[in-house]
């Protein structure tokens, strides 16, 4: 599946400039989304396309501050010993609570890899004759009790993911190439659909480890991730407290009963309780209708200021800042750099269509990020200069803005992590919002799972 594709993060790629993710050529089809009613809790996971990586733009990127909480002292760089160790802490109430690791084995021929129950052995599946094939080894690891920590090692990896599940263990299936099918919150049919589960995302490549916690799909239970070095020295993403997934529901229900808008329709239940949240582009996926015309009014008046005024765009890259203007047209116009028609709401919460669909122009590459950032974070009416002219504490102040990335950043203990795919468009000098962490002398990467004990660094 896709999970096993994804880009490698760049070390020296200018920042936010993107590619839309990779077709799934793997030979798994997705899966197919029933129609149901508006009134129906959204279960949308488009097999989690739309996460993007992107790279820390050199020389102008603030990079996370490394914190002297230090919990143990690292011997090993794991960039040139090629292998991670990985704590993995069950941080909630249950005992049932497991981790999976998968990803592309760098040294392996680029091998589909999942690791074993034992947290330590690596396995390669089969290319298997049909789809939905089980696997042939057992790569739930158990966490044990509340409290309590794994230690696992993983070789080097690309396109990888930390999988948790809290209640139940996770299903797993391969396809021909062979591709993993992954759980998937997409699918009414899939056998993780009632299932509480999340991820973290990372590259560990010879040159260094780069992480992030995202909700770009969706909320799940809450995860935190550290990452220490050589020296001692780590970096950490707080995440979500422990009852982060309610406040983050409370909070979606209020903004519908203000505005009216389906922000209460992305929660989904099971047996009565809270299960996670959608993002706005899972929810339109399920039900083109919603969220239709929430745009409409605040992109006409983006277009009518920037008739004769320009809007500058600071591409952080080569091509320095651009100009563009509508001139009485419902096209901003950027000459060399592209003209982008207004966007509707499903281009604005997907980041990936229409106007910010990309393609062979690599300066309308370079501004599609910056641009689809700010109207989600809806400073366009503050400021003619994005990134630049806005701070975060500007950011969704509109009351037509991206609430769901609005109230995760208020949610989460220290404000980071990724709510929409351009979530890592940073003001230069800028603090970042998307909640990564990496380093090229890494020693231990470290995640926890239910938030009893997360904290702001």
């Amino acid at each position: 599946m896709s999970s096993i594709k994804r880009k490698l993060m760049g070390l020296f790629g200018k920042k936010s400039n993107k590619q839309q993710p990779m077709a799934d050529t793997e030979g798994d089809s997705k899966p197919v989304v029933a129609a149901v009613p508006a009134s129906a809790p959204a279960a949308v996971d488009q097999d989690n396309d739309s996460i993007y990586w992107s790279a820390y733009k050199q020389g102008s990127q603030q990079k996370p501050i490394a914190e002297n909480k230090v919990v143990q002292k690292p011997v090993s760089n794991a960039a040139s010993s090629g292998t991670l160790q990985v704590q993995l802490k069950n941080d909630s109430n249950s005992s049932t609570v497991y981790a999976y690791i998968t990803g592309q084995a760098l040294d392996n021929n680029n091998k589909l890899f999942l690791l074993q129950s034992d947290a330590k052995t690596a396995y390669y599946p089969d290319n298997p004759s049909s789809t939905g094939t089980s696997l042939a080894q057992n790569v739930s690891i158990n966490l044990g009790a509340p409290g309590n920590t794994v230690t696992a090692t993983i070789p080097r990896l690309a396109g990888a993911r930390i999988w948790f599940s809290i209640g139940a263990p996770l299903v797993f299936k391969v396809n021909p190439g062979p591709g993993l099918v992954e759980p998937s919150v997409f699918n009414q049919s899939d056998p993780n659909i009632n299932t509480n589960f999340g991820f973290a995302e990372f590259t560990y490549n010879a040159s260094q480890v780069f992480a992030n916690i995202s909700y770009v799909d969706f909320v799940g239970p809450p995860i935190s991730l550290s990452l220490t070095d050589t020296s001692g020295a780590t970096q950490h993403v707080s995440g979500l407290p422990a009852n982060g997934l309610n406040t983050v529901c409370t909070a979606l229900q209020a903004q519908t009963a203000k505005d009216g808008q389906p922000w209460s329709s992305l929660i989904v239940k099971s047996n009565g309780q809270n299960l996670r949240v959608l993002s706005p582009n899972s929810g339109i996926l399920l039900n083109s209708s919603w969220f239709q015309n929430y745009w409409t009014d605040y992109v006409n008046q983006v277009y009518s200021k920037y008739n004769t005024t320009p809007l500058t765009i600071g591409t952080q890259a080569s091509y320095g800042n651009v100009n563009g203007q509508t001139n009485g047209s419902n096209t901003l116009n950027y000459g060399a750099g592209g003209q982008f028609a207004k966007p509707s709401a499903a281009d604005i919460f997907s980041n990936s269509s229409g106007p910010f669909a990309t393609g062979s122009n690599a300066e309308t590459n370079a501004i599609i990020p910056r641009l689809a950032a700010a109207f989600n974070r809806s400073t366009l009416l503050l400021s003619n200069n994005t990134p630049d002219g806005t701070n975060p504490s500007q950011y969704y102040q509109n009351a037509i803005t991206n609430h769901y990335a609005r109230i995760l950043h208020a949610t989460t203990l220290d404000g980071m992590g990724y709510a929409f795919p351009y979530d890592d468009v940073t003001p230069d000098g800028g603090v970042p919002q998307e909640g990564a962490v990496f380093s090229g002398n890494a020693a231990m990467m470290s995640l926890s799972v239910g938030g009893n004990s997360a904290y702001k660094a």
